[in-house]
């Protein structure tokens, strides 16, 4: 299949009939999946602090370290949540938190350490780029060092939260104390040539165009050009309750379900090297997540034990590992559980 060129892309995000992006993106998803299998994670996201400096205007979660509800998780509460999430046959940890101002190397070195050897069929998906970052900074050492120190404690991937959309100028806009664009790709890069996998994200909605939207499908696609270490795609809309950017644009208006398909759609369609595409039922519902398979997804996420980030802007969809399989049933493919590294483990027939 010919590789689209970001002039194709643009054209196809903007001109492009909705149900025909649908069935092109659909014919994609069927050559790289062809068993028709859609695919879930059992899994929980536990966010180990919610104090943070960064000072995102996007987001409703974060605390500075003064605020009453601040809070800094004990390792008997992580472990709490853990043997809840065995106790549903879970088999992997999102684990993220606010960017803390104090919390140094040894502390998460520590914290990995106890929770693979005391939960050792836990998978670790952990930490953002700006997490590692800054963990790098305020113990003042490498951004290899970081990821190599926790590997070695037992972090098995990184997750692509923080990319929100790899353009500068709307970086400064919506975060501007986060890192840059290519700050974002080259940690993401580092992680990659350790052999530590992620997943690539993008949060749309706010003041990004077009155009920014396929710059930043089209750095994912390089790096994945060049690495091989991004193992999914996922991508969500800005959701404004509570959050000082909706109150700095009222008039912002909230992207539609349309939006997203059409966005999915180019995204299964350009991201030719990213082998998974994943559907954000979370921000969507479950029954736009659902028609999203029918838009290039073809894994469903994660059950969603527990989430934190999207809820306090105001999203507050759940849905059971049987609600999914149905879900899954329901448009004629097959359901089966995944691990972190989208390895089958059991199949619904």
């Amino acid at each position: 299949m010919k590789r689209l060129t970001k002039e194709e892309a643009l054209a196809l995000l903007k001109n492009a009939d909705l149900k025909e992006l649908g069935k092109m993106a659909t014919a994609r998803k069927k050559e790289l999946h062809p068993k028709g299998i859609t695919t879930f994670v059992i899994d929980r996201n536990i966010n180990y602090t919610n104090i943070c400096w960064v000072d995102c205007k996007f987001c409703a979660f974060y605390r500075h370290e003064k605020d009453a509800d601040a809070y800094v998780l004990t390792f008997d509460e992580i472990d709490a949540k853990i043997e809840e999430l065995l106790g549903i046959g879970g088999t992997q940890i999102l684990f993220q938190g606010g960017v803390h101002p104090k919390l140094k190397i040894e502390w998460y070195e520590e914290l990995v350490e106890h929770i693979h050897q005391k939960y050792p069929t836990i998978t670790i998906h952990g930490f953002s780029s700006i997490e590692i970052d800054f963990i790098a900074k305020v113990s003042r050492i490498s951004v290899e060092e970081v990821l190599e120190r926790l590997q070695a404690k037992g972090l098995a991937s990184i997750p692509g939260a923080g990319a929100e959309i790899l353009s500068d100028k709307v970086r400064d806009i919506i975060a501007p104390k986060k890192i840059d664009s290519n700050v974002w790709v080259d940690i993401h890069r580092k992680a990659h040539k350790l052999g530590i996998k992620s997943t690539a994200t993008m949060m749309y909605g706010t003041v990004e165009t077009d155009e920014d939207i396929i710059e930043h499908f089209d750095m994912i696609r390089n790096l994945q050009d060049e690495t091989g270490g991004f193992r999914a795609f996922i991508m969500w809309s800005f959701q404004g309750k509570n959050t000082e950017l909706l109150a700095q644009i009222p008039d912002m208006e909230k992207p539609s379900s349309n939006r997203y398909l059409r966005l999915l759609a180019v995204a299964r369609l350009y991201l030719d090297n990213v082998p998974n595409i994943q559907s954000s039922w979370v921000t969507q519902g479950p029954y736009i997540g659902q028609m999203a398979l029918h838009f290039g997804a073809n894994d469903l996420g994660s059950t969603m034990m527990e989430e934190n980030v999207v809820s306090s802007a105001g999203a507050s969809f759940s849905m059971a590992k049987d609600e999914m399989i149905d879900l899954i049933k329901d448009i004629g493919e097959i359901p089966a559980v995944r691990n972190t590294a989208y390895e089958t483990l059991e199949i619904f027939e």
